[in-house]
């Protein structure tokens, strides 16, 4: 499933509790005035930023249905940054996240999901470090769903539960993912949906990246459509978007 090219949505300024404000990029069904929602969504970014990538994952999610905010996490740090997919990228990227920290993406977090919602009923899907941290947020906040893509940190918090329904997905050709760090991800969870995707790698989801895996992708993305439709239902007059 090839993605977009162009932006559907707009960036917005929103306030995590501790008061930093923080860029997001917003896109919301093109019939919410009459229809409503199916429900809300925050998308947390891989390493490169909220780029072209992640805002094609907000639109597709607008386009399911889904109100769609995805929280420019490194404003704590550097505004503005997008990354390339490449070397130097993936580098700065590492130093960025190392910096930022989880404690700090999880507040942000959770102040895009209290904009998606007053009481922060959202889902998270998120990417390479962002599937890491949509898996903390799942732990640790009152959201509604969790779809994380081969977060490779995950296996270092299995001392933390998930408190809604998840789903993970993993490549068993990412050479950054070992297939026995899934294999302690299920033993340690064994009810938790997770996904292996033969002949996928890191990043498979993304169609700007070399590992980019179409069967793979559609398929794990159909399943967190499917996931996100069974455990959200909005009410739009009771749920406006704001």
């Amino acid at each position: 499933m090839i993605q977009g090219n162009r932006d559907m949505g707009e960036t917005i300024t929103i306030a995590a509790q501790d008061g930093h404000e923080l860029a997001a990029y917003r896109a919301v069904p093109a019939n919410v005035e009459t229809n409503g929602a199916r429900g809300g969504v925050v998308v947390v970014q891989e390493i490169f930023g909220v780029n072209i990538h992640i805002r094609d994952v907000c639109d597709r999610l607008a386009a399911a249905g889904f109100v769609a905010l995805a929280p420019a996490l490194f404003d704590r740090l550097e505004r503005g940054v997008e990354l390339d997919y490449d070397q130097a990228g993936i580098a700065r990227g590492r130093g960025l996240v190392e910096d930022l920290g989880f404690d700090n993406a999880i507040r942000d977090v959770w102040a895009a999901a209290k904009v998606v919602h007053p009481e922060g009923r959202a889902g998270v899907v998120g990417f390479c470090w962002g599937g890491s941290v949509a898996w903390l947020a799942n732990c640790r906040l009152c959201l509604t769903a969790a779809s994380c893509f081969y977060g490779r940190h995950i296996v270092n918090f299995l001392h933390e539960t998930p408190r809604r329904p998840a789903i993970l997905h993993f490549g068993d050709k990412d050479p950054s993912i070992p297939l026995s760090d899934v294999d302690k991800i299920r033993s340690a969870f064994p009810e938790l949906p997770v996904h292996l995707y033969p002949g996928a790698g890191h990043g498979f989801n993304c169609d700007r990246r070399a590992d980019f895996h179409p069967d793979s992708a559609e398929l794990a993305w159909g399943r967190t459509l499917d996931l996100f439709r069974e455990v959200m239902h909005w009410n739009h007059p009771e749920n406006p978007v704001t």
